[in-house]
């Protein structure tokens, strides 16, 4: 008997993601590690710089995030993208973003 072996995740992200290899998973995958600790460290820094606490939360805090950091992250997602190869998958989600970003206002 022979036992259907079900897709992985790797396998399940490259269908949903419409990627040629598992190999791109992995640098997808990367660049969004990469990205992520990029703006964990700089973060504070532009907080800091601003005159914003990190320690408490806030209405201009969250402003500030959704202002500076969200907008930074989806740059340097393009940034690492194009360090790794993979500008072009991450130019295509960014459109996909703001395409919805616009239709929902």
């Amino acid at each position: 008997m022979s036992k259907e072996s079900k897709p992985n995740f790797l396998t399940k992200l490259q269908a949903k993601w419409n990627l040629k290899s598992l190999t791109q998973v992995v640098l997808v995958l990367i660049v969004f590690a990469l990205t992520g600790f990029t703006i964990l460290f700089i973060k504070k820094p532009i907080f800091d710089f601003l005159g914003v606490s990190m320690e408490r939360g806030g209405f201009w805090k969250t402003v500030l995030y959704l202002l500076l950091v969200l907008p930074l992250y989806q740059i340097i997602l393009l940034l690492w993208g194009f360090v790794f190869g993979q500008f072009t998958f991450f130019w295509e989600k960014e459109k996909q973003f703001f395409r919805r970003i616009i239709r929902k206002k």
